[in-house]
């Protein structure tokens, strides 16, 4: 027994506090899903049972039937869910019952908003369903021990949920955990066996373990669920609220998924999947570790959760099963990793969610705007990733457009291809850190007086995405910040003619300017790209863009130091005065205030903003 000596008490991590007000509060008109919760935790506890199970049978002692038991003392205002699962060690109990440790607890927290109904779609996402047991719970009692731990092992932690928790060794034969809720007073709702018994048949029917209760009569007792694994049954015997309840099951989410895939595989190899994307983002898609993923079954035991053998990091928002009949109970990450059959399952399985999102896109163009509001940042990833799927995933990337004023950002490279004008062998695109900063980019200049559509590449992700997009359906991909441009297919002869004698006609001033502005720039030319600006700065075709180098310098990456070009406008009156401009101290301070102007609008930061302002009040006080 626990003695008042052994016990300790804890404060909560503030972060846990945090969510526990959140969620009582967002989720008070939902109380019943406590129950679902504290189920699919005990769901998992015996599925990380199973698994260790196979290379250590004695941890499943004398007890090898897994089960869940759910039970109610009306006297006493308690109910009591019972697992015989893995269980927790103390410091287990400490992490996983009084600490968040994760590295968006603080992006998560800051992303609430106050708005209830989007708040508990938010901290569902977070996973923090024991806590849930608070809405309905004045105070809740956890008795654990962890498999192949001595019975003196076992933990007792208990909590009001205001700020504190106690936690102390007792002695305890049984494996597993058990929670008990003492509820509130305005709960007695939940005091009633039926009432459970509805939450567990609409919520946690799926659940592949038997969930018990006693029966009325007392002392026998009966499973409530199916029991059966979901994915296993015939998809017509399957209702789509069954789906949806498996779904926040599986990804610990409080929402409906956007969409489903369930497929089952027979002959050389078999197997069945159950694949799900989600409606909105999880708050950890960005961290390089992910607690969720799809999980890998073996003839219904769970193997692992979450590998990148089973689904590519560009599709890591997926959630679901995959059930194989044919691995081994004891495969490995690494057995994984050279595993013909986990390829093939791979494959099949990235096939099956791009058929899905093309015809999502083609027939449910809403729908599919809402998935790629979601996850287009990190299917962009593919791109990158798959070169084996690249000219399909191509396909369902969307993106922002001169042509799409209302900036929804739902622009695909066919919608692009269909809209070029006669002649255009290129699809053009533009690189910016926001994308008020792509519109308003000097580079755009003359495709907007001649009509012509880019696209605006504003997501830091878009750099990398644009190194590796070289083509689509046979149209090369151009920036319009590299190099020089080719506009042959844009102008007709006499354009061309009058662009080639004004570069002629201003060589000599591009010739003083290089001069004034020396290794800064790696050669001044006149530009064929702008109509209102004085200058901009130019890159090589085949080098990074400027967005890029700033975002590899920010981290950290040693740059190399190629210098840019500078384009000048020969129809601004800036230019019309610099060629008036005698040599000198003035012009120096001209041609590095046009460079300053063209490195500020081009989006970077000036080295010396002090000079800036120095030079320009010397030129301005100087007038004409």
């Amino acid at each position: 027994m626990t003695t008042e000596a052994q016990t300790e008490t804890l404060e909560f991590q503030t972060e846990v506090q945090q969510l526990l007000d959140l969620m009582i509060h967002s989720l008070y008109s939902n109380p019943e899903i406590f129950l679902r919760e504290l189920i699919s935790n005990a769901s998992d506890a015996a599925d990380k049972l199973r698994f260790e199970a196979l290379t250590d049978e004695s941890l499943l002692e004398d007890d090898p039937e897994l089960a869940i038991r759910v039970s109610v003392d009306k006297e006493a205002r308690t109910i009591t869910v019972e697992d015989n699962g893995i269980g927790m060690s103390r410091d287990e109990v400490v992490e996983n019952l009084g600490t968040i440790a994760r590295s968006g607890t603080r992006h998560f927290l800051d992303a609430l908003t106050g708005d209830q109904k989007a708040d508990a779609a938010l901290i569902g996402q977070f996973g923090v369903g024991f806590y849930s047991a608070f809405i309905v719970a004045e105070r809740v009692d956890v008795h654990t021990r962890r498999a192949g731990d001595k019975p003196e092992l076992g933990v007792h932690w208990s909590s009001d949920g205001k700020g504190a928790y106690s936690i102390a060794y007792e002695e305890n034969p049984r494996r597993g955990t058990r929670v008990i809720l003492h509820l509130a007073e305005d709960r007695d709702e939940f005091l009633e066996p039926e009432r459970l018994k509805g939450i567990i048949r609409r919520y946690s029917d799926h659940i592949s373990l038997p969930i018990r209760m006693p029966t009325e009569e007392g002392g026998e007792e009966e499973t409530v669920n199916q029991a059966a694994a979901l994915w296993m049954r015939p998809k017509n015997e399957i209702s789509d609220e069954e789906y949806v309840e498996f779904y926040k099951h599986v990804a610990h989410d409080f929402e409906e998924p956007l969409t489903w895939i369930h497929n089952k595989v027979e002959g050389n190899q078999a197997y069945t999947s159950l694949l799900y994307l989600p409606k909105r983002r999880p708050f950890d898609l960005f961290e390089p570790e992910q607690r969720h993923g799809v999980k890998l079954y073996v003839r219904r035991v769970f193997i692992m959760e979450g590998s990148e053998h089973l689904m590519p990091r560009y599709l890591r928002f997926v959630r679901g099963v995959i059930d194989s009949d044919d691995l081994p109970l004891n495969v490995s990450r690494e057995l994984l990793q050279h595993n013909k059959l986990v390829d093939r399952i791979r494959g099949a399985s990235v096939k099956r969610i791009l058929d899905t999102l093309e015809r999502m896109a083609s027939d449910e163009p809403e729908r599919y705007a809402e998935f790629w509001a979601a996850f287009g940042p990190v299917l962009k990833e593919g791109v990158i990733e798959d070169p084996g799927n690249r000219e399909r995933i191509a396909g369902l990337l969307r993106f922002s457009s001169t042509q799409d004023p209302d900036a929804k950002g739902n622009v695909s490279l066919a919608d692009y291809v269909a809209r070029m004008r006669e002649g255009q062998k290129h699809i053009y695109y533009v690189t910016a850190e926001g994308l008020n900063a792509a519109l308003n980019s000097p580079h755009l200049e003359v495709f907007r007086k001649k009509g012509v559509e880019v696209l605006l590449l504003h997501e830091p992700i878009d750099e990398w995405l644009a190194t590796h997009l070289n083509e689509f359906q046979g149209y090369p991909l151009q920036s319009v910040a590299k190099g020089e441009l080719d506009l042959d297919e844009l102008e007709d002869e006499a354009e061309k003619k009058a662009r080639e004698e004004r570069a002629e006609a201003l060589k000599p001033l591009t010739d003083r300017l290089k001069e004034a502005l020396g290794e800064r720039v790696s050669e001044v030319r006149v530009s064929d790209r702008l109509t209102d600006s004085p200058a901009c700065l130019v890159v090589g075709e085949y080098e990074l863009g400027m967005n890029l180098q700033r975002m590899l310098k920010a981290a950290g990456h040693d740059m190399p130091q190629g210098a840019p070009s500078l384009e000048i406008n020969p129809d601004h009156a800036l230019i019309r005065k610099l060629e008036a401009e005698s040599t000198g101290e003035r012009f120096e301070d001209w041609a590095l205030l046009l460079l300053e102007q063209a490195q500020l609008t081009g989006g970077g930061q000036l080295e010396d903003p002090s000079a800036f302002v120095r030079r320009m009040n010397r030129l301005l006080e100087g007038g004409d």
